[in-house]
């Protein structure tokens, strides 16, 4: 017999179908009404006799029927009647907090929303804002929802523990003044996808545990280690050793097991630090991000030269009002020069993502105009005019040529049929990589960290078309997104392929995202020679006449 949980989660779940569907709502509110009542009997309803549950206030023949048959049955055929209709992401998104039928229905009908990842996509491009019943608020408070729901898988995105980590470990630094202290382990590096925060240090674990005690963390002594729980959520292990050991420890604990097998270590090796037991091995500094056990020993790295975030010059693929981003073209202009880049390029989306406010041509035209005048007034700084042009389910671009002409640039991205085969996948992105205005291929497989997979293609065809076509590839930065893998960047610079690191910014606080994405082009050896928006305003003003040639 199914306990009281199992058939109340049944009947809450057939009311919200019902009114997600526009089922009788007369029907609707009597299992709604009767779900609120018997939450509070704890007697279990199989044992309860048809006169003893229609007692309760709100509960009907209909409910009676239904506790029936999913007591006998473990299954209510009108629930699954409702099931077979309704996409498996949409019963998720019902899960969400604060969004009720009515407003799933909306996001389902009007945004053509399925899974829980698309919905947080569009709240990250703002896609809900416009939308009646919707706001700012709601839009932050959906984001919350989800984002919660993923703490409770034990995954974090890098991204999100970066600044209570970084703030943790400098409170650690000022009150153990004179203290050794680092990151260590996946978290120095930089992995795209973590389950704790790890650091080490030469303090006491005692003293460590009493000064988390002071500042209110939770945190317990285990042996050598502290462990520790940021915010209420976000978990820490923290190595304790002695001064002498710390250098050595932290090597062993930042890189994984794979790469210190390549490396033959050994505890007896003699140590001093990282960089000099490299040199005695023979081998150039690997940074830490890079210590993966995966390429990192390639001899076509140099001893220097990997992308840094200061070394990025222009911040390419960003949306203003005149689509689906925030801030107007002025305000993200006007920060991108206030943050000492030398160019933007602004990417609207095309006229075919009409849920994202796509740019009609006469919308784009006016656009064009503006970024002209803003030209003259905020000179040298620089304005490129792009779109973020959809990949149609073709290969097409989205607009004539005449119009992608007036362009100074085109990111390439595909936003819709991400179901598709490799085969599928694989040809429509051939098509749009052959076309000549295209000039970056935007987030590679679609892919939403702890939320989406990618749609499957052959990475290896995919950049060589590009590297036989000019086309730069980019790496969004967006935390859910670091797309292009990082896997795959050697491989691309090795083809002669650019890489640029893209914020994909909706607002013009997401120009800092390229911090990120940095993180992860160095993971895979990027070097800045190859990174296209590292290239001085002079020099991407070149390499986009080239591309038109």
């Amino acid at each position: 017999m199914m306990d009281n949980s199992g058939i109340l989660s049944q009947i809450n779940l057939y009311a919200k179908l019902a009114e997600l569907h526009n089922e009788n709502p007369f029907k609707i509110k009597a299992f709604s009404s009767a779900a609120f009542n018997l939450k509070k009997i704890k007697e279990p309803f199989g044992s309860m006799s048809d006169q003893e549950l229609l007692a309760i206030p709100g509960v009907g023949k209909g409910v009676v029927e239904a506790i029936r048959e999913i007591s006998q049955t473990k299954k209510m055929r009108a629930l699954l009647e409702l099931l077979e209709i309704t996409p498996s992401g949409i019963v998720e998104i019902l899960q969400i907090k604060g969004l009720g039928p009515k407003k799933v229905a909306v996001i389902w009908n009007t945004l053509q929303i399925e899974t829980v990842g698309d919905l947080l996509d569009a709240c990250r491009q703002n896609r809900l804002v416009e939308v009646k019943g919707f706001g700012l608020k709601t839009q932050a408070e959906i984001v919350r929802s989800i984002e919660f729901a993923l703490t409770i898988q034990g995954k974090w995105h890098y991204a999100r523990l970066w600044e209570p980590a970084t703030s943790f470990l400098e409170s650690i630094k000022k009150e153990f003044s004179g203290a050794q202290v680092s990151f260590t382990g996946a978290f120095r590096r930089a992995a795209i996808v973590l389950e704790s925060i790890e650091i080490i240090c030469d303090i006491e674990p005692e003293h460590l545990a009493d000064f988390c005690e002071q500042n209110n963390i939770p945190a317990q002594c285990n042996d050598a280690e502290v462990e520790a729980t940021l915010n209420g959520q976000y978990p820490v292990v923290v190595l304790c050793t002695d001064s002498e050991s710390f250098e050595r420890e932290l090597f062993e604990t930042t890189g994984n097991v794979a790469h210190l097998k390549m490396l033959d270590y050994q505890r007896s090796d003699a140590f001093k630090d990282e960089k000099s037991y490299y040199n005695h091995k023979g081998l150039r500094w690997i940074p830490p991000e890079q210590r993966e056990g995966l390429q990192e020993f390639d001899d076509t790295y140099p001893d220097d030269g990997f992308v840094e975030f200061w070394q990025l010059k222009g911040v390419l693929h960003n949306h203003t009002t005149y689509s689906d981003g925030l801030n107007s073209l002025r305000e993200m202009a006007e920060y991108a020069k206030a943050q000492k880049f030398e160019y933007l390029g602004i990417c609207d989306h095309s006229q075919s993502a009409g849920y994202a406010g796509g740019l009609k041509p006469e919308a784009l035209l006016k656009q064009i105009s503006e970024i002209d005048l803003l030209n003259e007034e905020l000179a040298p700084f620089k304005i490129f005019k792009g779109i973020e042009s959809d990949i149609l389910s073709d290969g097409s671009l989205d607009y004539s040529n005449d119009i992608l002409d007036k362009l100074d640039f085109v990111v390439a991205s595909i936003h819709s049929g991400l179901s598709m085969s490799e085969e599928k996948a694989n040809a429509r992105l051939i098509k749009a990589i052959e076309n000549p205005y295209t000039t970056i291929l935007g987030h590679l497989t679609g892919r939403l960290l702890l939320l989406r997979n990618g749609y499957p293609i052959n990475h290896e065809y995919i950049i060589d078309a590009c590297a036989d076509n000019g086309v730069c590839i980019e790496l969004n930065a967006h935390p859910y997104r670091l797309d292009l893998d990082w896997t795959w960047v050697q491989y691309a610079q090795n083809k002669g392929v650019f890489i640029s690191i893209n914020p994909d910014a909706h607002e013009k606080q997401g120009y800092h995202d390229m911090f990120f994405g940095t993180l992860a082009a160095r993971k895979g050896g990027l070097l800045t020679r190859n990174t296209l928006n590292a290239l001085s305003l002079e020099a991407f003003e070149q390499y986009l006449k080239g591309k038109r040639k």
